[in-house]
């Protein structure tokens, strides 16, 4: 799994960039075919933007971004969010999975 921690406009700071690899690499945990992440810090006036881009197999691609005025929060609120929806992808395809296995000809 490959982790990419970019900021166009920012410098980042080795303890942010450390944190967010810390927590981005739980993400796997949610859902095993994880191969690249994408985490793009930003700064709109007083506000911070973090932006999540997860690209799965099969070309399946989840994004979240949050705004808030602390980059800490910014970026747990995003992982709450990419968490979510990796769980969701998860359950839908084991849910398909079991209706396949289980019907009947």
């Amino acid at each position: 799994m490959n982790v990419l921690v970019k900021a166009p406009h920012m410098p980042v700071t080795e303890a942010i960039r450390q944190h967010v690899e810390a927590k981005v690499s739980k993400l796997p945990r949610f859902y095993d075919s994880v191969r690249t992440i994408e985490v793009t810090l930003n700064k709109e006036g007083t506000q911070s933007v973090v932006e999540i881009v997860v690209t799965a197999s099969r070309k399946n691609t989840f994004v979240a971004t949050h705004h808030d005025n602390d980059m800490y929060a910014a970026l747990d609120q995003c992982l709450h969010k990419i968490t979510e929806q990796l769980r969701r992808h998860k359950d839908r395809v084991r849910d398909l999975a079991k209706a396949r296995r289980t019907r009947k000809p």
